[in-house]
């Protein structure tokens, strides 16, 4: 229903709003109208079995004779409930209050006795709730799973009122250029950066500036996916997923703080969930304001010796929604509905200075609005075909939209006369994506199963540039790109071993316009492709896991990449794309490594990887301006990729626990004239000192060694964050203070021989100071003690709300 809609941005995001709230309350009803609703009622109060101090927002389930849940409710302020049209029954109530052991009473409920009060239900306090906080961490938590690697993110102090594309960088394996927004993983850009398990119609690093870290609840790394996952990314995938809290009853968090830096930036997130019965709605909120400096240089010394300066200042306001129900028919049919709405809008300046031989030739200040909205909508309904579970039917449906307009003024203020030539240019990018995915599991005896599959990825992009700049005329381009696939998998358990073997099949459709005035170009390709995938996992004790894997990736030319006009991006850089680009594909081996010890675990991995046809990078001197460097993109031999990773958390002390990562790559890249071998080195290394029951110390060092690369030799990377925790309000607030960058470290300076001598530093603000506030709501005096259960208990609570 979401695809008959009018292009208004406006229009369209309250039209897909009012359909969505319009499709949950239908469901809501449906789903109410079903249930028994005859005469009765159960009512009572709930206090403190010690203090006797009533109980609000103590959770009621009741259950019936085969323990599936039948309705609930629960109590309010003063800690007394009451529960209408219970079906007639013998039946079950459960008192559950996190932080408390779990009451439970018996009831019958007939129409002689169809009303019934419990009177004064008292409930004890868990004996080993003390040790549960002694025992918590503030740190992230690391999960090695079958294939993949999660990052529970946790409560880590550095990473406090920062963004996702800042938290990023103090994730093992993972760099973001906070300088242009790219993100690598293991050494590598070719990645896919997923939300919630679904792409974005917005680019990656645009994106993740606008994700506030609060609204972050797990991160995982999929450096080797399956036959059951799309084989986009040559290194991998990055799934990020936001906060959906399942509590039973009422659960709030809000948090802000304000980050200063040479400018001052505030941040904001409210996360609130409902559950009560068979429906469980939640939403998350995050907002992010402030403005950020960004400054840096080019200095070439070959050719003609030049200077080009650049600052930049970007000055966003993002905000970011999610909304969702889950409803629970029964304990065989669920439907998921959600939908994540983000809004930015953003005010850059920027001047750009090109000097020769000292002499200034051009002045160019800049300003731009960017005014973004991209909307996410998603439906998922699960169908179990038995009591077990494991033998189901999920369907998915997901459609998102965005729109990004963006109005440019440009100003070249030409030395020696100082003459000015001012243009405007007036870009709108509009994306559309409709993903479909039906899966079945079918359990076949024997410890083992099958999984089979099938996704229809349809994707619409266009552009419209117009400007104002002489000699330059309005361009623009469609790009429609269509992907039908199934996949087979076939899972097999034995005593110590588990395998899994598949193939995912793919048709690939691309059809692309390219025009500028009366210049036109096509792009289009067709490729049918099968991508195996194999699965080993031996766990010879508990204590021991080895896995090993292999599966074929793809990455396939961008549409930047393949577009064959010429862009001017800077005045001394032409880029542009090559349409006769071939998608490269991965061979992609990794075995890994866990061992648990007493007091924490290590993990170590190593792989390889075997690219062929790679789409690699390249600059050269513009033949129409010897004075101009030209960018574009080829591709060339085959090229392997290594990578040894080591990973540990580990408590020195019962007040000491640490998290370590460090990871080794190489790689050779290939141009039209050189081959360079590179090595890359990255260490990480987050320390949690807990100094008392409220208070908490965290200190984070990074390093990224010096790397020599196809383009340019970058040089030394680090920074060293320190940040502190302090509860009040009896364990309901939380003030935090953090200090990032604290050597100024964090600067991507460089040196370059081709297409010439030239070296050069881009900076940003780094080093910030910020202080948060944290404020969980409930009048519970254990309400500390129950948000640090949720850090550790994923089944009853997500950590959003703690």
């Amino acid at each position: 229903m979401y695809l008959r809609i009018n292009k208004t941005t406006q229009r369209n995001t309250i039209f897909h709003m009012k359909h969505f709230l319009l499709f949950i309350t239908t469901c809501i009803h449906l789903v109410l109208l079903g249930q028994s609703s005859p005469n009765t009622l159960l009512k009572g109060e709930i206090s403190d079995l010690s203090t006797q101090e009533k109980l609000p927002y103590v959770n009621i389930v009741i259950k019936d004779s085969l323990n599936n849940i039948i309705t609930g409710g629960i109590t309010n302020q003063k800690g007394t409930f009451e529960i209408k049209k219970i079906p007639y029954g013998n039946h079950k109530v459960e008192f559950q209050f996190i932080g408390y052991k779990t009451e439970i009473r018996k009831i019958n409920l007939t129409t002689k006795q169809s009303k019934i009060d419990l009177g004064e239900v008292k409930i004890a306090v868990k004996s080993d709730m003390m040790s549960e906080v002694t025992l918590v961490t503030e740190l992230s938590t690391v999960e090695q799973k079958v294939d993949r690697k999660v990052i529970n993110v946790g409560k880590d102090l550095t990473s406090a009122g920062t963004t996702a594309s800042e938290m990023l960088n103090n994730v093992q394996s993972v760099s973001v250029d906070q300088q242009t927004g790219n993100i690598s993983l293991r050494g590598n850009e070719n990645v896919r950066v997923l939300i919630d398990g679904k792409p974005s119609n917005m680019s990656a690093g645009q994106l993740l500036k606008q994700i506030p870290s609060s609204s972050i609840k797990q991160i995982e790394l999929i450096t080797n996916p399956s036959a059951k996952y799309n084989p986009e990314g040559m290194s991998g995938m990055i799934n990020i997923i936001l906060h959906k809290n399942m509590n039973e009853g009422f659960n709030a968090n809000i948090n802000s703080g304000v980050t200063q830096g040479e400018n001052t930036r505030f941040n904001g997130a409210l996360n609130m969930n409902y559950k009560t019965g068979k429906i469980n709605f939640y939403s998350n909120y995050g907002y992010n304001v402030g403005k950020s400096h960004n400054f840096g240089h080019v200095t070439r010394t070959g050719g003609i010796p030049s200077l080009q300066e650049f600052v930049f200042d970007n000055d966003p306001e993002s905000h970011l929604l999610k909304v969702g129900a889950d409803i629970y028919f029964d304990s065989r049919n669920t439907l998921s509905l959600y939908t994540t709405q983000n809004f930015n809008d953003s005010y850059n300046d920027g001047v750009t200075k090109v000097s020769f031989n000292n002499i200034l030739l051009t002045h160019s200040p800049n300003t731009s609005h960017l005014k973004s909205t991209s909307g996410v909508y998603n439906m998922n309904y699960k169908h179990n075909l038995n009591e077990k579970g494991d033998h189901n039917l999920d369907i998915e449906a997901n459609y998102s939209k965005s729109t990004i307009p963006e109005d440019a003024v440009y100003e070249d203020k030409i030395a020696p006369d100082n003459m000015a030539l001012n243009y405007t240019n007036d870009v709108l990018n509009e994306q559309e994506n409709t993903i479909v995915n039906v899966d079945y599991t079918k359990p076949l005896g024997g410890k083992s199963k099958l999984e089979i599959g099938t996704e229809v990825r349809l994707n619409n992009t266009s552009n419209k540039n117009n400007t104002t700049q002489e000699g330059v005329d309005t361009s623009a381009f469609n790009y429609k790109r269509s992907i039908y696939s199934g996949y087979l998998t076939y899972s097999k358990s034995y005593d110590k071993l588990m395998m899994q073997i598949g193939a995912r099949f793919e048709q690939y459709d691309v059809d692309g316009k390219f025009q500028r005035s009366t210049e036109k170009a096509n792009y289009t390709d067709e490729i049918f492709s099968v991508y195996p995938s194999v699965f080993l996992t031996y766990i010879p004790s508990k204590k021991h896991q080895f896995q090993f894997s292999y599966s074929r990736r793809v990455d396939r030319p961008s549409i930047g990449q393949v577009n064959p006009i010429r862009e001017w991006s800077t005045p001394l850089i032409t880029s542009i794309g090559n349409p006769s680009l071939v998608p490269q594909f991965t061979n992609s081996f990794e075995t890994n490594y866990s061992k648990q010890v007493k007091k924490g675990g290590i993990t170590a991995g190593i792989f390889y990887r075997r690219i062929n046809n790679t789409i690699s990078r390249f600059s050269t001197i513009d033949e129409l301006d010897n004075n101009r460097q030209l960018l574009s993109y080829a591709n060339y031999d085959a090229t392997n990729r290594y990578g040894i990773e080591l990973s540990t958390y580990y408590s020195l002390k019962k007040w000491w626990r640490i998290n370590g990562s460090i990871e080794l790559y190489s790689k050779k890249d290939i141009t039209p004239t050189r081959e360079v071998n590179t090595n890359s080195l990255s260490a990480r290394l987050s320390n949690s000192i807990t100094a008392s029951e409220r208070l908490n110390f965290q200190v984070f060092a990074m390093i990224n060694a010096p790397e020599n690369g196809i383009q340019f030799e970058r040089k030394t990377m680090w920074m060293l964050n320190i940040g502190s925790s302090y509860s009040i309000l009896d364990g309901k607030g939380t003030v935090s203070l953090r200090v990032n960058d604290i050597f100024n470290g964090m600067r991507f300076k460089f040196d370059s021989v081709e297409p010439y001598e030239q070296n050069g530093q881009f900076k940003w603000e780094s080093r910030t100071i910020y202080l948060g506030f944290d404020y969980r709501f409930g009048n519970s005096k254990n309400k500390a003690l129950q948000r640090k259960r949720r850090d550790n208990n994923e089944l009853r609570a997500t950590g959003g709300f703690s």
